[in-house]
């Protein structure tokens, strides 16, 4: 079975808390140290981002994380290489997320096979389109047993949610707003009336809530809404300022109880 569908089939009602990070930063080599302190502190999932250029969904702290990554020299190829290094090691879901112009340069064929022989479960591509997720990604991620997890924001219309929910796995990315990837201190009433609204529908597939998590009153709210929540900004400053990802999550676990 693919570990994410594992992880929500045996969750019950424990509320999950995924992580994201972009590889590659704060060194080349220290993806793999991330990745098993994570797993070390009780992360359920992991979001590992492959640097780009030009990240549409990104705010300034990923743009430059992903900036120093690409300084340091990390590529797809290099990623892949590390994730093998440390698949025996890692038990829970790996979910890369990264844009379709590196995909394609890597080659779908390829990126997917490469997925599931480095321990990866499930990939975001953002900016691909839905019509040619269905009929060129989906069958050669299918083929792989990886999971393309898709996401919506509260612009997002209610058939399109519906299309998705009927046609993807594993879990639905819900963005905490149409804006891009940061911190916030709070969710306002705008956004509970999208959580409510969503909730509402009784989709068939569990829902993890991202962007703009930081404290303790949008982790809150997160999981109230959703399965889970997955935080990226907050984690990505502390993992630069500390340069260690213990004290990192550390650190990060201290300010979501505030």
């Amino acid at each position: 079975m693919n570990k994410i569908n594992k992880l929500f089939e045996e969750r019950g009602d424990k509320k999950l808390l995924s992580l994201y990070f972009c590889a590659g930063d704060p060194t080349l080599e220290s993806t793999g140290e991330v990745i098993k302190a994570m797993q070390r502190k009780g992360i359920a999932m992991v979001e590992v981002g492959f640097p780009f250029s030009d990240p549409l969904a990104d705010g300034p702290v990923i743009q430059m994380a992903a900036t120093r990554a690409i300084k340091n020299g990390m590529t797809i190829t290099k990623l892949f290489a590390q994730l093998k290094e440390i698949k025996d090691k890692v038990n829970i879901p790996l979910v890369l997320m990264g844009y379709l112009n590196l995909v394609m340069q890597y080659g779908l064929e390829n990126f997917f096979q490469s997925c599931r022989e480095s321990g990866v479960s499930g990939t975001i591509i953002p900016d691909l389109p839905f019509k040619d997720y269905l009929e060129v990604v989906k069958p050669i991620a299918d083929k792989y047993n990886i999971r393309m997890i898709m996401l919506i924001t509260p612009e997002t219309s209610e058939e399109r949610i519906r299309f998705i929910d009927s046609n993807t796995d594993g879990f639905i990315y819900m963005v905490s707003s149409a804006a891009i990837t940061g911190a916030q201190k709070s969710f306002d009433e705008a956004k509970q009336e999208y959580f409510c609204r969503i909730n509402g529908m009784g989709l068939k597939h569990p829902r993890m809530i991202g962007f703009g998590i930081s404290n303790k009153q949008t982790l809150e709210s997160s999981l109230a809404n959703a399965a889970g929540a997955i935080i990226g900004s907050k984690f990505v400053t502390l993992l630069e300022e500390t340069k260690d990802p213990d004290k990192a999550l550390d650190m990060l676990f201290d300010a979501l109880k505030q």
